[in-house]
């Protein structure tokens, strides 16, 4: 399938068919972001990888947006993809009056468009500052409230928005549906969806934290409700690593937290990671590159985090997803800030949108690509590894994976019960060889399957040769 066979296949899908995702908790498609269906390694290890820079994706070139334009949502729709974001061309208070509300399309999510006129909410104060939208597949919502989004600022309090086509906003409520708070917090951008591995909706959003030896850091904390309009009580994040382990506390400016695509029950967030103070640039070398001056004496970047709902996200990987990168508008406050949702742009592709040039005349929206699925890999090299999985229970007839070996190199599977012996009819040598390189392929065991094991609780060990696999899903 090519790249337009891809694109006129997605948009003739529901939309609510595409965002409900495959699989479950258990038996859905599995990732390698986290560690949860990790039971043990043997000389293979998780590998994070890095995204491709495409180049610029979005021009900011009108007089309504320009330099500090910001806090970019895409959005997969039936016409192709959509771009919301902040246009403002100068720095100043948050939430005044000439922030607006701007969107942008695409067929392919590679070449984008903007109409003549493109703005989308205006003269509301402090809502365009923020505005974060999303689609609603939870059944029965109705029409004119499938697009919906939250904007606002501790002062306001979040303001649900509502639309039927993602163009035509109205508000929700007259009063916010989350109050004004006494502390800072909802001042950058706070994100919701619809849940539907936990039947409800979720709510992502700023806080702030005071951690000892750190002084005060930007924070998320979550919330849920079953009806968009009543929310439970906050709750502050937690940050693990792979071990369990308190993670390092980074100030956190956008969590963009959201389920990943093709497994919805893992809630993927490439948050952008801002250090306060740590300059780079001389000021000279800030004059050269017309940043504006309150804008170079810090600097950021993003970094990866999984969660499959409740209070904490895994940090599996400590280091950074996306570096600053070459060019000195790389290095200045507020730049390399992720944009929220990956899409598909491609039979094997997904695309990454980052926030460049923050502050300066050269501001743009950046694209990057990663293979489907490529956010990590359980990796080998040349010797071999291995890994097996914790006991569950089959409740599918196949194995597919996604993944990547060298000529030399090799992945077969083996099946074993709960006590970790290998299954009749299911072992490596039963296992056909799979090399190559490839988004779906079926593992067969001397030409079965797992439909023999349908209900069984069952191990799988994957064993790797100078190989990636970037995902395994029994259906």
């Amino acid at each position: 399938m090519n790249r337009r066979e891809f694109l006129a296949a997605a948009t003739a899908a529901p939309l609510a068919a595409q965002a409900q995702g495959a699989g479950d908790r258990l038996h859905g498609r599995e990732l390698f972001v986290d560690t949860k269906w990790i039971e043990s390694l043997r000389g293979a290890s998780l590998r994070m990888h890095a995204p491709v820079a495409r180049g610029a994706a979005l021009k900011l070139d009108r007089s309504w947006e320009g330099a500090f334009s910001a806090y970019f949502t895409m959005l997969r729709v039936e016409s192709g993809f959509r771009a919301y974001y902040r246009g403002v061309p100068n720095s100043g208070a948050d939430g005044r009056g000439d922030e607006v509300t701007c969107y942008a399309e695409s067929r392919d999510g590679i070449e984008w468009t903007k109409p003549s006129q493109n703005v989308l909410l205006k003269e509301q104060p402090p809502f365009s500052h923020n505005f974060t939208p999303f689609i609603d597949p939870r059944p029965g919502v109705p029409e004119g409230e499938r697009f919906k989004a939250l904007a606002g600022t501790s002062r306001s309090g979040l303001m649900a928005f509502v639309s039927g086509d993602g163009l035509r906003w109205r508000r929700w409520r007259e009063a916010p549906v989350l109050p004004p708070a006494k502390v800072t917090r909802y001042d950058s951008q706070n994100l919701a969806f619809w849940s539907a591995s936990e039947g409800r909706y979720v709510l992502y959003f700023r806080t702030f934290k005071d951690v000892p030896g750190k002084g005060r850091i930007r924070w998320v904390s979550r919330t849920t409700s079953d009806d968009f309009a009543n929310w439970a009580e906050p709750v502050e994040m937690r940050f693990l690593t792979r071990t369990g382990q308190p993670a390092p506390p980074d100030h956190l400016y956008t969590n963009q937290t959201s389920a990943y695509f093709r497994a919805p029950h893992i809630y993927v967030a490439i948050a952008a990671r801002f250090l306060p103070g740590r300059q780079v640039l001389t000021p000279e070398e800030a004059q050269a590159i017309r940043v504006d001056p309150g804008y170079f004496k810090d600097t950021s970047d993003a970094i990866m985090m999984t969660t499959r709902g409740g209070d904490s996200y895994q940090r599996t990987f400590l280091e950074t997803f996306l570096r600053p990168g070459l060019g000195m508008g790389n290095w200045v406050s507020r730049t390399n800030y992720p944009a929220l949702n990956l899409l598909q742009t491609g039979p094997d592709e997904m695309s990454l949108y980052v926030n460049r040039n923050y502050g300066q005349p050269t501001a743009h929206l950046a694209r990057y690509s990663l293979r489907l699925d490529g956010l990590a890999s359980l990796h080998a090299d040349y010797e071999g590894g291995e890994m097996t999985t914790r006991p569950f229970v089959v409740n599918g007839s196949g194995l597919d994976i996604n993944y990547s070996t060298s000529a030399a190199g090799s992945i077969r599977v083996q099946v074993e019960d709960a006590q970790g012996a290998a299954v009749s009819g299911f072992s490596f040598d039963d296992c056909r060889e799979i090399i190559g390189d490839q988004i779906s392929r079926a593992v067969t065991w001397r030409g079965t399957d797992l439909a023999a094991l349908r209900n069984k609780t069952v191990r799988l060990r994957f064993k790797l040769h100078d190989a990636d696999l970037f995902s395994w899903h029994v259906a």
